[in-house]
């Protein structure tokens, strides 16, 4: 390796390095420095350049660990960072600022588009079964003009994801379903699910085929998902002191907060929780390893437990639609889990202790899975089919197979026998399959359940 070739090598570690918003760019000249001096000395005894980077930069540690360190160590950083960032690079501001832009923008489009309907005589107060069928619809619209803004989606990926909303608006609206019909709910849960794969691809930029850029779409559900409780939290305290100060002056604020207040701040908190990802997604990522290695063994724990409960009483589980959607959402839990933890693990890593809990998680999920379906099955054979229940069933086969095939490749990484790379690959690759079912439920059910 060439003097050039290290000055790339170094050059390429420096620009991973200040994308992590913990170090400063003093910081990293001084990490720099001292990487500068560690390969200096190995190459002076008598090791190649290539070979002494490489040490020098494992001896320094991973880089995760040296940004985690240096938060530690400037803690207050991070807080200036969630409103100012102490870049003073011009390019960078622009951008910054064009995001901000982009963001309220879309926001505000959110805001239009949830008060829209009620133009045409569609308000919360008499139609609450058309903000069921389509507030994932609302919603999720912005949210996906936001990204493809961002993305500077090309002409081809625009007009996918057009197509797949409209596809998606069409055949939730056209379809004469009645307000208490069971299609009606399943589509309410459905169309969001299938329409958040659908964000995905403009989230990618147009490369949905990319396993590295599904991986990203993981990282940035879960990351979106906190951001989005935290602002739901501050909302919550927003809305009971709004409904408090106004009737201490004699003012009923309940059609205030129910009808602009609560649906439009949820319309504008789904495209700004998007925007604190992508603004402060290296402040927040940390967070990733510290909240799976938490929750993993607690639902680990709280599945066994609800094992041993059935084992005990010999009680069946109860597979009324309430039930399935609480165990569906569990098994759902337990694979974000997992996706999570694959995302910030580190695939060079030997197999260890948190491994065996995730093993320990999957199988027990697993099992779980396999009573839902076995009490699913044997409704179906004394009752017959419904949309309820033959939804049930396809979601509990998909996740069955995802988890069964997850728990034989950590049974086999944890042997040496396989990679870590083969069970990212297998939940990426997987991704389609979610979306493909929640499409089938939503534009196929209706009519070959004649739109019950």
């Amino acid at each position: 390796m060439t003097d050039t070739d290290i000055e790339a090598q170094v050059t390429e570690w420096r620009a991973y390095m200040l994308r992590r918003k913990a170090i400063s760019e003093a910081d990293v000249d001084e990490l720099e420095d001292h990487l500068r001096e560690r390969v200096g000395d190995l190459t002076a005894a008598g090791l190649k350049p290539d070979e002494a980077f490489l040490i020098a930069v494992k001896r320094m540690g991973r880089m995760d660990e040296l940004s985690r360190e240096f938060a530690r160590e400037h803690s207050d950083r991070l807080w200036k960072q969630l409103v100012l960032d102490p870049d003073r690079d011009a390019a960078a501001d622009a951008e910054r600022r064009r995001g901000l832009l982009v963001m309220i923008v879309c926001a505000a489009l959110g805001v239009v588009a949830i008060k829209a309907p009620a133009l045409f005589g569609l308000g919360f107060d008499g139609s609450g079964d058309f903000y069921a069928r389509n507030m994932g619809l609302l919603v999720l619209a912005p949210l996906a003009v936001y990204f493809a803004w961002r993305r500077r989606l090309g002409t081809g990926s625009i007009a996918a994801v057009a197509v797949l909303f409209a596809v998606g608006a069409v055949a939730n609206n056209a379809y004469p379903l009645d307000a208490d019909s069971q299609s009606v709910v399943l589509s309410a849960i459905h169309l969001p699910l299938m329409l958040w794969f659908v964000v995905g691809i403009a989230y990618a930029g147009g490369e949905w085929r990319s396993g590295r850029r599904r991986m990203d779409f993981i990282r940035f559900s879960g990351e979106w998902f906190i951001y989005l409780v935290l602002i739901g939290l501050g909302g919550g305290v927003l809305t009971g002191f709004t409904a408090g100060v106004f009737g201490a002056i004699g003012v009923d604020a309940e059609v205030f907060v129910s009808e602009w207040l609560v649906p439009c701040g949820l319309a504008a908190a789904v495209v700004v929780a998007a925007w604190l990802v992508e603004a402060k997604q290296s402040v927040i990522e940390n967070m990733a390893p510290v909240l799976t290695r938490v929750f993993t063994p607690l639902f680990a724990v709280t599945l066994i437990a609800v094992l041993v409960a059935i084992g005990v009483t010999t009680n069946a589980i109860d597979v009324e639609r309430d039930m399935l959607i609480l165990f569906d959402l569990l098994l759902a839990v337990v694979l974000g889990l997992v996706l999570y933890s694959i995302s910030a693990r580190d695939a060079e890593s030997k197999p260890g202790v948190f491994d065996w809990m995730q093993l320990a998680l999957v199988v027990s999920a697993l099992l779980i899975d396999v009573l839902v379906l076995v009490a699913i099955l044997g409704r179906i054979t004394e009752w017959g089919f419904t949309p309820n229940k033959s939804a049930a069933l396809g979601e509990n086969l998909v996740l069955f197979a995802n988890l069964a095939w997850t728990a034989w490749l950590y049974v086999s990484i944890i042997r040496r026998r396989k990679r870590f790379a083969q069970l990212e690959d297998w939940q990426t690759n997987y991704m389609p399959v979610y979306a493909a079912w929640a499409a089938v439920v939503v534009l196929l059910f209706p009519p070959l359940f004649s739109f019950a």
